[in-house]
């Protein structure tokens, strides 16, 4: 039998093993990332396809609910939604934050969110929603870079100034959306030393206009988890120094009953 070369190593490597699977969640991704619903010729051309293959992975995702027509072309079906909360729904820390909330004299009237890490950004994936009438925050599975939130600070407030710079290179300078918010690294690795000191972060409205984000950290609860963070969004009419610090202070004391007590006790 004839030895491989390099080139054959390289073309196996390279080769995407499944084209269909890659194109039907390129597929998802465009239309995640749409305004709006697609029609049939504008996925096929983000995808660089033919109608007519275009069609079929169409046709196998509609099948399944991954993605529904509608009298405008193509968007997001509601399965997404299904495995996005089965997703969240296998942690522990997440199946428990909602009863968490509601034992709080002070979270229970907040919207607290809880996110992870993923990539620059602070990823949504769960949302206990207060009992106020109005409500804000940021919907289920948005994402938001982790620099501009208190919640996504609060994600990286949990690496070391290394892994900070190492996730944020390519981000630099900052894609701010405020004139307020982080400009650059080294204001962004101050605010996470002061934020290490006081044990949670602060979003002084530079993620969001008109609403004030408080954050801290909350480990993994077993080997494979990812680190998450609980963050409230106030209302700044609201968003007084006392009442900034009761919610952080409620923060810490949900994020002590929802962290593993045999965890914390392995890292000693």
């Amino acid at each position: 039998m004839p030895e491989s070369t390099g080139a054959d190593v390289e073309e196996r490597t390279t080769r995407d093993p499944a084209p269909a699977v890659s194109r039907s969640l390129k597929i998802l991704g465009i239309l995640a990332a749409a305004a709006g619903p697609l029609t049939l010729t504008e996925i096929a051309t983000a995808l660089g396809l033919a109608k007519s293959s275009t069609m079929n992975l169409c046709l196998a995702l509609e099948e399944g609910s991954m993605i529904q027509r509608v009298p405008t072309g193509y968007q997001l079906g509601r399965r997404n939604a299904e495995l996005g909360g089965a997703y969240a729904a296998q942690f522990n820390q997440i199946r428990e934050f909602y009863s968490v909330c509601e034992a709080s004299p002070v979270l229970r009237h907040e919207v607290v969110q809880v996110a992870m890490l993923d990539d620059h950004d602070a990823l949504y994936l769960a949302r206990h929603e207060g009992s106020r009438t109005v409500r804000f925050g940021t919907p289920l599975g948005s994402r938001i870079h982790a620099a501009f939130s208190a919640t996504g600070n609060a994600l990286l407030m949990m690496l070391d100034d290394a892994q900070v710079t190492e996730i944020m290179a390519n981000q630099v300078p900052f894609p701010r959306t405020s004139p307020h918010g982080v400009k650059d690294l080294p204001e962004l690795l101050g605010r996470l030393a002061v934020a290490r000191e006081r044990g949670w972060t602060l979003d002084p409205g530079e993620g969001m206009q008109g609403l004030v984000g408080v954050a801290v950290p909350l480990e993994a609860w077993a080997p494979g988890d990812p680190q998450l963070a609980l963050g409230v969004a106030i209302q700044e009419a609201r968003a007084t120094k006392e009442h900034v610090h009761r919610v952080a202070s409620a923060l810490l004391e949900a994020a002590r009953l929802l962290t593993n007590p045999l965890g914390a006790t392995a890292r000693k």
